[in-house]
């Protein structure tokens, strides 16, 4: 059989064309060009998706480890959680790019209802004699609630910065 023949000028010229460049959308709130939110929010992110471990593993154990294990992360991802939105507040309100965009602010609002849960998980915890007392049913509802926040305020933040170009730095090293 024959080798196809090469493509012709009329088959490039009918070719999509690129995609344009995204331009990026710098941070304000960054340290020397190394924007803070992105940094901020993994480990608030990690304690309260391991929230849900320590919930599961109280109520499948019923040992006050685990419950005193959700304490801790349930404190740890909601103050950790306030402090990296602040940076994120920062972005929202200083730079008029990310203003415009409905994306940041679904984003924030995600953010801020899943913060006002984990910090009522949290107070709920920390303010009762026992920290498992409360755990079932309403603690596990809550840390559920909150991870189903973190997963949808992810998927936007995620999109800020792969689609819109929030927070990405193009420029060579």
């Amino acid at each position: 059989m024959p080798p196809a023949p090469p493509p012709s000028s009329t088959a490039a010229h009918h070719a999509a064309p690129a995609p344009a460049a995204i331009e990026p959308i710098l941070s304000r709130a960054a340290i020397a060009g190394h924007p803070l939110h992105p940094m901020l929010i993994h480990f608030p992110v990690a304690a309260l998706i391991g929230l849900l471990g320590t919930d599961a593993a109280w109520m499948w154990t019923q040992d006050p480890f685990w419950a005193r294990a959700g304490l801790w992360l349930a404190g740890v991802g909601a103050a950790g959680g306030w402090i990296a939105s602040i940076a994120g507040l920062v972005d929202l309100l200083s730079v008029a790019r990310i203003r415009r965009l409905v994306t940041a602010w679904g984003h924030a609002l995600l953010a801020v209802m899943m913060l006002s849960l984990a910090s009522l998980n949290w107070s709920l915890r920390w303010r009762a004699d026992d920290p498992a007392q409360w755990l079932w049913p309403w603690g596990a509802a809550i840390t559920g609630l909150t991870a189903l926040f973190i997963a949808l305020a992810a998927y936007l933040g995620g999109r800020l910065v792969y689609e819109k170009g929030v927070a990405v730095d193009l420029a060579p090293d």
